[in-house]
């Protein structure tokens, strides 16, 4: 049984239902974008909020800027909003704009417009925040851009509203943050669960992909009442094939941070073993390529400088900083931060050891390594 069967459907599902509704995204970068288009191309109106002046322009003449995302792609749902506008504004230019209309009908009622102007969240039905979470130079969460979409959301907040928060962060920020500053908005009492929905569903965004998508990734998601949580699936189902529900914010955070800790890890695990296979003069490769052949218990990660993208290198710290509040150090996170970013000098002194043993080499020693370097190094 759907989640929302046990509930019966609202006026706001309903409008998922029927894409009468309009959804913001709020935070138009790698995550952002494609969730506005897949949204826009199954029959949404959607509105992109973002303070990137250049970024809302290119958006809206029809240009991507996220390699992933084909110009053609976003400019058809862009289209759409402009025919949209058109029919409103010149119902005299009724055939010249069905012909504009005729240019692309796969997607025959969505459309994606971009603005800087939060005043639009008072027109929207969802909102959904995908903006940046990076750490501070002493690596503590930098929540400035969560802070100041939620601002915007509570002066704009309406009952029937639902709000979704996608970006990477601690496990408690959906509760302790964001559920307190929401319920007292505008000097009024908003009862979460009644007046508005609030639900947490981490971003599952793998740059470059094309075997997983934002249509057949599955999508956690963890509701602040059981009703936030009935309507968020319902708008998510409206567009993504797989819905995992789980039984709050919190654990939904955690899964995320969990999700990108397990890489961390293994990649330090990864990296100490290509040190240590260094030292005993073993290919780390091979053992890699072998390793991987048992077909249970076991995952292959591969070596490299250290890490690097927009999440790995972040997200653990995160969950570091929330337990240290809680008298708790997170200690293969620190042990793997230090491996990890300690690669790039491992990897400068074997290059250094690999430069002297050529030399030696050169001069009739024995021990040269043309691999250089990690043994065997590939790339």
């Amino acid at each position: 049984m759907n989640a929302i069967d046990a509930i019966g459907v609202t006026d706001l599902t309903e409008k998922f239902h029927t894409r009468k509704a309009c959804v913001a995204v709020i935070g138009l970068g790698y995550v952002g974008l494609p969730l506005a288009i897949a949204f826009a191309e199954t029959g949404f109106r959607v509105v992109g909020i973002d303070l990137n002046m250049e970024r809302v322009a290119t958006l809206n003449a029809g240009q991507s800027y996220i390699a992933d995302i084909p110009s053609e792609r976003l400019a058809a749902v862009v289209t759409r909003d402009r025919v949209k506008s058109l029919r409103a504004s010149k119902p005299l230019l009724t055939d010249a704009i069905d012909a504009i209309d005729s240019i692309d009908s796969t997607n025959a009622s969505g459309c994606l417009s971009a603005t800087t102007d939060y005043d639009m969240l008072s027109e929207v039905d969802a909102v959904i925040i995908c903006v940046p979470t990076p750490l501070s130079k002493t690596k503590d969460p930098d929540m400035s851009y969560i802070i100041a979409a939620v601002s915007e959301i509570a002066r704009h907040l309406h009952p029937g509203m639902l709000i979704v928060l996608e970006s990477t962060t601690y496990p408690g920020t959906t509760d302790e943050l964001i559920l307190s500053q929401l319920q007292n908005a505008n000097g009024r009492v908003f009862t979460v669960g009644e007046d508005f929905f609030l639900a947490f569903s981490p971003e599952r965004i793998d740059p470059g992909r094309t075997d997983w998508t934002v249509h057949n990734t599955p999508k956690v998601l963890g509701g602040v009442t059981p009703h936030c949580l009935a309507v968020a699936w319902t708008l998510y189902e409206c567009v993504i094939e797989q819905i995992i529900p789980v039984s709050s914010p919190r654990v939904a955070e955690m899964v995320k941070l969990l999700e990108n800790t397990f890489r961390t890890v293994n990649i330090a695990l990864v990296n100490e073993v290509a040190i240590m296979c260094d030292r005993l003069g073993v290919d780390v490769w091979e053992v890699i390529d072998a390793a991987k052949t048992k077909p249970f218990g076991s995952m292959a990660f591969y070596p490299g400088p250290g890490l690097g993208g927009h999440c790995i290198p972040v997200d653990p710290h995160y969950l570091a900083w929330k337990l240290k509040t809680l008298n708790y150090n997170a200690r293969f996170i620190q042990l793997a931060a230090e491996v990890n970013f300690g690669m790039p000098q491992a990897r400068a002194g074997e290059d250094r050891g690999c430069a002297e043993r050529r030399r030696e080499g050169a001069q009739g020693g024995a021990g040269v390594d043309p691999g250089g370097g990690l043994q065997g190094r590939r790339g």
